[in-house]
């Protein structure tokens, strides 16, 4: 086990102990990870969004320079509410080398072992600058990824590559989807059910562009990429809930529905996107607005989250099979924050402590060799950017 481990299992404590569910405060955590950097030396910053009650971390350590590698996690996690915890999902539980715990996988570990291995960086005459990315509301949307990158983008900050710490029980994923969720409104005109013709059946419409929807579900299987590695290889729509109507004797005016698509390829986004557009600008809503002129359909995008792609050249892929000692790379199909790092021009990899198959369940837990394995990486790291 790593000389660090003690220390690791220590500062994970303390971040389990925050409790950053997404819809709470993370400025906690954040102000003790900015005063762990702080007095290491780092140029931090925090980021806080327009409510003011959540932030992001940005801090640097090494030469004020362009480029440098990224170390990203998020600090919010799932709620426990609902959960059959056998152990305090707040209070850092230990039980034959595994640690218990909200987060301790997804994403606090790898977390921990960042702050940890810190100080190894600052002996070591970094020759490039490395960051460290702490980011809210990943769990709901990427949020403060994406604010991140608007904030990076607008200093002209440049990293060249960008390691994301999710659970992957620390092999090398190279790819994932991407994963949009969307809310689409359909408003109608009400009316006895005897007269069908004389209202907008909006739970109609709603079945009508669900319709759609699958069909376009079957013409994705015909866009996969010959070489997808993903599973499925093709992108995928899924119609996840439609609620509508109050009775069968009445024409419904109001119908919901959410869905998602992930995506495997951007051209697919635009391929969906643009086909939805036609059908309702010049199908669905023409014959709607027939009967009543205030009849619409809406959508909202709740969350974007962009997928990472796996490309041949890939400096940061390259950079953790070398620490790992991989021979292989993968691809999954839970969405991070890589595809957000990759879209700013960086080379983005995905590798952490712990298995994704923990992750949002109650006990969560870290098994002591994941964490020692990291830091092991990290280690390794620390030597390979003073070259």
């Amino acid at each position: 086990m790593h000389a660090d481990l003690s220390a690791c299992r220590e500062t994970l404590a303390d971040l389990v102990a925050f409790e950053t569910i997404s819809d709470r405060s993370n400025l906690d955590m954040i102000d003790y990870l900015a005063d762990r950097l702080d007095h290491l030396g780092a140029r931090v910053e925090t980021h806080r969004d327009e409510t003011g009650g959540k932030a992001n971390l940005f801090a640097t350590l090494g030469p004020d320079d362009a480029g440098g590698l990224v170390l990203s996690g998020h600090t919010d996690v799932v709620p426990v509410v609902g959960q059959a915890w056998t152990t305090d999902p707040f209070a850092l539980t230990e039980h034959d080398g595994l640690l218990y715990g909200r987060g301790t996988c997804d994403m606090k570990g790898f977390i921990a072992a960042c702050l940890v291995t810190a100080p190894r960086y600052v002996g070591a005459r970094l020759t490039r600058p490395l960051h460290f990315a702490f980011t809210y509301d990943e769990e709901v949307g990427c949020f403060g990824a994406q604010a991140l990158a608007r904030t990076l983008s607008d200093q002209g900050v440049r990293p060249a590559t960008a390691i994301i710490g999710e659970p992957t029980s620390m092999r090398v994923i190279e790819g994932h989807k991407g994963c949009h969720e969307y809310h689409t409104r359909f408003k109608g005109l009400a009316g006895h059910g005897s007269a069908p013709s004389r209202g907008v059946n909006a739970v109609e419409y709603a079945a009508r562009y669900i319709a759609r929807l699958i069909e376009l579900q079957a013409r994705l299987q015909d866009r996969a990429p010959a070489d997808s590695r993903f599973v499925p290889p093709w992108s995928t729509i899924n119609v996840g809930r439609i609620r509508g109507g109050s009775a069968a004797n009445v024409i419904p005016e109001h119908a919901e529905l959410d869905w998602d698509f992930r995506p495997v390829q951007d051209t697919d986004t635009a391929f969906v996107h643009d086909d939805l557009e036609r059908y309702v600008n010049d199908v669905l809503r023409p014959a709607m607005r027939d009967v009543f002129d205030g009849a619409d359909i809406s959508t909202e995008t709740i969350g974007a989250i962009d997928g990472l792609e796996p490309v041949p050249e890939n400096a940061a892929r390259d950079i953790v099979m070398a620490l790992t000692g991989a021979n292989k790379t993968d691809c999954v199909a839970f969405g991070t924050e890589a595809g957000i790092f990759q879209h700013l021009g960086m080379s983005a990899v995905v590798c952490g402590p712990g298995s994704i198959d923990q992750a949002h369940k109650a006990d969560e837990f870290v098994a002591l060799d994941q964490l020692s394995a990291c830091l092991e990486m990290l280690d390794g790291l620390s030597h390979r950017m003073t070259r």
